[in-house]
């Protein structure tokens, strides 16, 4: 069995009051499953099961180390998850709005997902 590259798809997501680095990359990870029909994976690949995809997530955010990766795997419904936090994305001056989050810090990140399957084809 050789582990193979299936899918890249990225996504975008911001906490625009607050700074809540942790809710910018759960919302970069839902756009970026939003696009992503993974059909293949089963006509294509040849898996019964979606827990066999490995899915390895990459989150570029301002301040990676406030991410809680625990978090972000629990957005993700099916397979072996592996988070990784780089710095990254953007953070801007927004408005703060006190019943909305805490500060005034608009925070981006970028997340590029990964799944890999087992197969057993050749190349």
């Amino acid at each position: 069995m050789k582990r193979k590259r299936f899918i890249v798809e990225l996504g975008m997501g911001a906490d625009l009051h607050g700074g809540d680095a942790t809710k910018a990359a759960q919302r970069a990870v839902k756009d970026a499953i939003s696009r992503s029909c993974l059909c293949g994976l089963f006509d294509i690949a040849g898996i019964s099961d979606p827990d066999q995809m490995q899915v390895e997530v990459r989150i570029g955010c301002p301040q990676p180390e406030k991410i809680k990766t625990a978090a972000v795997r629990e957005v993700i419904p099916f397979g072996a998850v592996t988070v990784e936090t780089v710095s990254g994305g953007l953070a801007a001056q927004g408005l703060h709005l006190p019943a909305l989050g805490e500060g005034d810090t608009i925070v981006v990140a970028v997340a590029a997902l990964t799944v890999y399957v087992e197969t057993s084809a050749a190349g």
